[in-house]
């Protein structure tokens, strides 16, 4: 079981990470930290606090889809890893967090990928990382009855998400061109399709967002990541059936329009929608030539 943390220019909350991970009651086997071109001295912090880890400098930000197309990459091949747990520097796993995890992958040994539940610094739900649920999947599949608070869930966030290695052999990394957003939506679904994840609720882990905020929050000049990255799941990822398809691209309407309502700049998301729409368009360059356009060899070190 390998661990992958993405940091980028956060050293004390990638501290804080890496310290969580070292007491962790069942430690992962191998640490791999991807630096995305830090420039306040995270690698240092990596080299201080977790001397073991496989530290991959970057040189350059390739974005948190990048570098945990990047991590993942790692653990798989450099470390042969069964199973990759992957999390943002501003994750702060309980001590049990992975052990939990693991439980639910025993009572659960088919499914793709096993969600920790994301809490605020002052103890309440992350609504910004709440795993998408499988209502009723368990009954109409067959699935033995699940240790208490468990559920089948369709996506997740890359806030603490462990993921079975063979399925991402199978189905390939995150696409690092997303550079931020909606990555881990497409990873997550892609992941599951046919199947299902797991969400294991005694597996908590803090992320510790400036603000307590949910994913219609008005996001400024972000948006046009919003805006392309779905249009590329919709339009050229394999990971949503037709009929999810329509439901998400619904519910993806639905929400851009309360953003549109609730934003005190509209301008930006205009332009944002604008730019983002006609890049949407055009399919998503391919990981090994994103990487290569960025200077980034392959196994995620600087040309």
């Amino acid at each position: 079981m390998v661990a992958v943390v993405v940091s980028f220019n956060r050293r004390d909350l990638l501290r804080e990470a890496l310290v969580a991970l070292g007491a962790q009651t069942r430690p992962p086997d191998a640490l791999v930290v991807i630096d995305n071109g830090s420039t306040d001295g995270s690698p240092n912090v990596v080299r201080e606090v977790a001397p073991h880890a496989d530290l991959v400098e970057t040189g350059v930000n390739t974005g948190g889809a990048g570098g945990f197309a990047l991590g993942m990459e790692r653990a798989v091949q450099a470390h042969d890893a069964d199973l990759v747990w992957v999390m943002d520097d501003d994750t702060v796993p309980e001590p049990t967090a992975l052990a939990e995890l693991l439980r639910g992958r025993d009572a659960a040994p088919d499914a793709a990928m096993f969600a920790s539940r994301p809490v605020w610094t002052d103890g309440r739900p992350h609504p910004m990382n709440v795993p998408r649920h499988r209502p009723h999947w368990a009954r109409s599949r067959g699935l033995g009855q699940l240790p208490a608070g468990m559920v089948p869930i369709r996506t997740a966030s890359f806030v603490s998400l462990l993921v079975r290695a063979d399925r991402i052999r199978q189905r390939g990394l995150p696409v690092a061109s997303y550079f931020i957003w909606n990555d881990d939506f497409e990873f997550s679904a892609r992941m599951a399709r046919g199947g299902y994840g797991i969400l294991c609720p005694d597996s908590v882990v803090v992320h510790k967002t400036k603000a307590l905020a949910s994913s219609d929050l008005d996001p400024g000049e972000r948006f046009f990541y919003e805006v392309r990255n779905k249009l590329w799941t919709f339009r050229f990822s394999r990971c949503l059936a037709p009929g999810e398809r329509l439901l998400y691209i619904a519910a993806t309407l639905r929400r851009w329009l309360r953003t549109f309502l609730r934003s005190e700049d509209r301008g930006v998301l205009w332009r944002g929608l604008r730019a983002g729409v006609p890049a949407g368009l055009r399919r998503p360059p391919a990981n090994d030539a994103y990487f290569r356009k960025l200077g980034v060899r392959e196994a995620g070190t600087a040309a």
